[in-house]
């Protein structure tokens, strides 16, 4: 069965993106990674992308409107065949038009249980509340920020000692098993005729 052509959008070193990528070398995964794309030239998990042989693309969006931004990210992904795109530490919001376009075919992981936080600090709030389990979630991209269907979560007991960092870095852990798996699942049940909309 052919694979399926998996873009990847980030901003920072992409450890999520190397996660998914590490695993796509395995031979019953359903994808391959034809694309690293992002929004910071400088980005680090740009030059790792780079040196696995990956595709990369990076568009600064500072003095661009938007939708330009936006049409030179879209165009990169067209280029490399991409069937569906994952989000890994992408801190851009992406637009209601982008969205539809590509609906279905992106998802994103989060560090919290959502319907939990969703948004940023996610780890500061669940300690501020006194939670008992922290963790993360991989959801379908909607027009709503954090909103869309839940295809995965693992959770992370909350200890008593945590701080911000050390409770990020626990459900990191869990984040780098969680996304390729869910991600595999995920295009596994695709059929072949997802239509672009």
């Amino acid at each position: 069965m052919a694979k399926r052509r998996l873009a990847i959008l980030i901003s920072g070193r992409g450890s999520n993106m190397a996660a998914l990528v590490e695993a796509s070398s395995a031979v019953d995964c359903p994808y391959e990674v034809v694309l690293v794309a992002s929004d910071k030239p400088a980005a680090a998990g740009l030059a790792w992308a780079a040196d696995h042989g990956i595709a990369t693309f990076a568009q600064s969006p500072k003095g661009l409107p938007k939708a330009e931004y936006e049409a030179a990210i879209n165009a990169a992904l067209r280029e490399a065949g991409a069937e569906a795109i994952a989000l890994a530490g992408y801190m851009r919001l992406l637009s209601d038009g982008f969205v539809a376009r590509w609906r279905g075919r992106i998802v994103n992981i989060h560090p919290s249980l959502l319907p939990k936080y969703k948004g940023l600090d996610t780890h500061a709030r669940a300690l501020a509340a006194g939670d008992a389990v922290a963790g993360c979630s991989v959801h379908l991209v909607t027009e709503e920020l954090d909103a869309g269907e839940l295809l995965g979560q693992a959770e992370v007991p909350v200890l008593p000692d945590d701080t911000a960092d050390t409770l990020s870095a626990r459900v990191l852990e869990q984040e780098h098993r969680l996304y390729p798996e869910t991600v595999a699942r995920w295009l596994r049940g695709w059929s072949d005729g997802i239509p672009f909309s």
